[in-house]
């Protein structure tokens, strides 16, 4: 099933994706406000029976999407998870090493942006450049989860673009000040249920800017698998349903490039994943 945050008619709502259309559970399901209340509930094992129930109300076409999780607790991010990626910023001159634990941050929820919304170039950089990835939506809370029964706690999968500002990431040794600019995280277009994905380490990645393509990969490359980033960030955080993981990114981003190539303002920029979708963003100027 396909989940998704969006809005209509300035009113906020999620629901689910039936063919072109969608059922606004929000509006069916008012003691669920939030698409991560519903994940955090009993019912969302019930989300067929649920959503069988009901006609669809809206069209794809007439509403605006939201971030997937408009508003997640946490948002985890993992830092140079592929190795290609890894050597490619090795080769770039960047002294890096592949650590025994995952290096990861954390993205603010005001950071994020919908699919087909602008991402933002701030006006105080002009090293903007793109990082495709698997997302993980968590869907069973827990603390020191043993790897082993990670994937029990996943409520789904969905796309997430790492817009980065390199510049402000390079300011000092912590990455995230290039990483929370506002409207730098692309986050959509929908929650794939788990049952929809039997094997997540095996989905083709592809990022294309303006139609060309800059990464292509897949998930099998994943230095930290995603039960350990999970276990890993159960050991810091308690993992709360509706929490993110952004699993990290390939080969192929802007700032490793001779000459580096950085997005700017008309650019569009789309991150596709096997089974999931297609998650697209123009870029404009702050």
């Amino acid at each position: 099933m396909k989940l998704l945050s969006f809005s209509h008619q300035q009113r906020e709502s999620w629901g689910a994706v039936v063919n072109n259309a969608i059922v606004d559970l929000g509006k069916a399901l008012p003691h669920y406000p939030t698409l991560a209340d519903f994940i955090a509930s009993p019912d969302f094992a019930k989300r067929d029976q649920i959503v069988a129930g009901h006609k669809p109300d809206l069209k794809l076409s007439d509403i605006s999407y939201l971030p997937v999780i408009p508003r997640p607790e946490k948002i985890v991010c993992a830092v140079r998870n592929y190795l290609d990626h890894h050597k490619e910023a090795v080769a770039h001159g960047m002294d890096r090493q592949i650590t025994e634990f995952p290096p990861i941050f954390l993205r603010v929820w005001r950071s994020q942006v919908g699919h087909n919304q602008p991402v933002i170039r701030p006006k105080v950089s002009t090293h903007l450049d793109w990082e495709g990835e698997l997302a993980v939506v968590i869907g069973k809370g827990g603390r020191h989860i043993p790897e082993s029964e990670a994937m029990d706690h996943i409520a789904g999968y969905s796309i997430y673009n790492d817009v980065s500002v390199r510049d402000y990431q390079r300011h000092a040794q912590q990455i995230a000040a290039g990483k929370n600019f506002v409207g730098t995280g692309p986050f959509g277009p929908w929650l794939v249920t788990t049952d929809e994905v039997s094997d997540p380490t095996k989905l083709k990645l592809e990022t294309r800017v303006n139609g060309d393509v800059v990464q292509s990969s897949d998930t099998s490359f994943l230095i930290f698998s995603i039960p350990r980033l999970i276990n890993y960030a159960s050991e810091i955080f308690d993992l709360v349903p509706g929490d993110v993981i952004a699993t990290g990114t390939p080969a192929g981003v802007g700032f490793t490039r001779k000459p580096p190539i950085f997005l700017k303002a008309g650019d569009v920029v789309e991150v596709e994943i096997e089974k999931l979708g297609i998650l697209s963003n123009p870029v404009i100027d702050e």
